[in-house]
């Protein structure tokens, strides 16, 4: 990894704290995926439960953590420059600013330990996961100025069996999945076993399925750092889902690194099959969403679960990646247009509105224009309600960076501004199709422009962040954040939609 830090050292902070006996405060940034929020949010919980003060705004904190992402390289240059901004705020504690220490956690700091250390000298320390569990003791050591020694890197992979049904995570820290029965008394009385504090109080939340990857996509790092794919038990994804209910949620949004592979290490491939109707049947729960499915091991009985179990909505978010076998084939990945669209007529005739999102990766090592046409023409023929592009890089300790065959960066750069262009035409297309649609809309905020009350929400093919939004018109008075209306597609703008309350669901 190579960062650029030419950002001065700070000094040593010469704000005083808190007072003798006074608790510490900290705020938890939080860049990335919703599994990275799912993360935060059980660090937050188990900082409060150890006496920790929460705040929101990083100027009011102690100690600011920031919960990375390792994911590419944009990620990696945002997670760094947050923490040179947090490093700023410590520089200030001397002319009356407060914070006196900056934390690196999350997937950045997993994957480089030592070597983000040593390259981020404004950073106090670097935390990988095998700091979680006692992370609000790190923090005391941290403020209190002992050095923390960064972990080397390894393969988390290692840490557990190769046989899905051999493995025991007890013995190692995961992300996401602790266990009450080691924080105290922290855990809210009806609360979950993972402890967590929401750090958001939208009516919308991630509940993490599983964590790891079991695949080996040529391009993808994060099975190395994250490790092998682990699932939470049942009882424990239910608990805390009856949990965040009392806590305003509304919508529970199902994460993984592959919820399609949640319980064949429990067992039961099809658990989540089984699951998805008791979350849904959680009272305040208006809807379950079901995130990152892959392709080749989505099968019949999760489609007609998805489609057609009531609460739940229909929703899939399918990792397609390419549509070249040949292309795919490299990637260490199985499929092709037949089969990908096949599955696309699977969904349809099961619920004929369902939302469909997807990623593809553009410039792979030795894609041809003929490949590239393929990936083209499959887009056009699969009408997605959005697709997420991104160009190829070189990804460290992956298999494809040692691949032949890799595309200068100006033609990756203009195959990317290519099929980009291509899916926002086609994306906008398929916003346009459902003009006349009723949609069930959950209100996420309200605001006011020009004296005129602005509702937005997400239809139930919007997924959250990255699936556009829909606009209410003609709200009714007392209308409130977390509210489920039906309304009428009228107007679109690009995959977002503005639509008419009214009309049955």
């Amino acid at each position: 990894m190579t960062t650029d830090t030419s950002t001065p050292t700070a000094p040593a902070p010469s704000h005083p704290g808190p007072g003798p006996g006074q608790p510490l405060h900290v705020a938890v940034v939080t860049l990335g995926c919703a599994r990275n929020e799912v993360d935060s949010e059980e660090l937050a919980g188990r900082l409060e439960a150890d006496g920790f003060v929460l705040v929101d705004d990083a100027e009011d904190a102690d100690t600011v953590v920031v919960n990375t992402c390792g994911f590419v390289e944009a990620a990696k240059k945002d997670s760094v420059d947050t923490l040179l901004s947090a490093a700023d705020l410590k520089a200030s504690a001397g002319h009356g600013g407060r914070a006196q220490a900056v934390v690196a956690v999350g997937c950045l700091a997993e994957r480089y330990g030592k070597d983000l250390a040593e390259s981020l000298p404004e950073a106090d320390a670097v935390l990988g996961f095998d700091d979680y569990p006692d992370i609000a003791a790190r923090l005391r050591s941290i403020v209190a100025g002992e050095v923390h020694h960064p972990h080397t890197p390894s393969d988390r992979r290692l840490l557990l069996p190769i046989s899905p049904v051999d493995r025991d995570a007890s013995s190692i820290s995961v992300p996401g999945h602790a266990d009450t029965s080691d924080i105290g008394t922290g855990a809210p009385a009806t609360g979950p076993r993972a402890v967590r504090r929401r750090l958001d109080a939208g009516p919308m939340a991630p509940l993490k399925l599983a964590s790891g990857c079991d695949r080996r996509c040529s391009f993808c790092a994060i099975p190395s750092f994250r490790g092998s794919f682990v699932s939470r038990r049942p009882s424990d994804v239910l608990a805390e889902g009856r949990w965040l209910a009392t806590q305003g949620v509304r919508e529970l949004f199902l994460v993984s690194e592959n919820s399609t592979s949640y319980g064949k290490d429990l067992g039961d491939l099809r658990l989540l099959e089984t699951m998805l109707p008791e979350l849904a049947a959680i009272e305040g729960i208006d809807r379950v969403r079901v995130s990152y499915l892959q392709p080749a091991e989505t099968r019949p009985g999760l489609i007609e679960a998805i489609a057609t179990t009531p609460g739940v909505v229909p929703y899939f978010d399918l990792s397609f990646q390419h549509a070249s076998a040949t292309v795919l084939r490299r990637m260490r990945r199985f499929g092709d247009p037949e089969s990908f669209l096949g599955l696309l007529e699977q969904v349809r005739a099961l619920s004929p509105a369902a939302g469909v999102r997807s990623n593809v990766i553009v410039g792979f090592p030795g894609e041809t224009e003929e490949e590239l046409q393929v990936l083209c023409d499959f887009l056009v023929e699969a009408r997605m309600d959005v697709t997420g592009v991104f160009g190829y890089s070189d990804e460290d300790g992956t298999e494809a960076e040692s691949f032949d065959g890799k595309l200068d960066e100006d033609e990756v750069r203009a195959r990317t501004e290519h099929v980009t262009a291509l899916v926002e035409e086609l994306n906008a297309q398929r916003a346009e199709e459902r003009l006349g649609e009723t949609v069930s809309v959950l209100v996420e905020s309200l605001d006011v422009e020009d004296g005129e009350p602005v509702v937005e929400g997400r239809a139930a093919h919007q997924g959250p962040e990255v699936d556009g939004t829909t606009t209410l018109l003609d709200t009714p008075s007392g209308i409130a954040v977390g509210d489920v209306v039906n309304a009428t597609v009228v107007a679109t703008d690009g995959v977002d939609l503005v639509a008419q309350v009214g009309g049955q669901p």
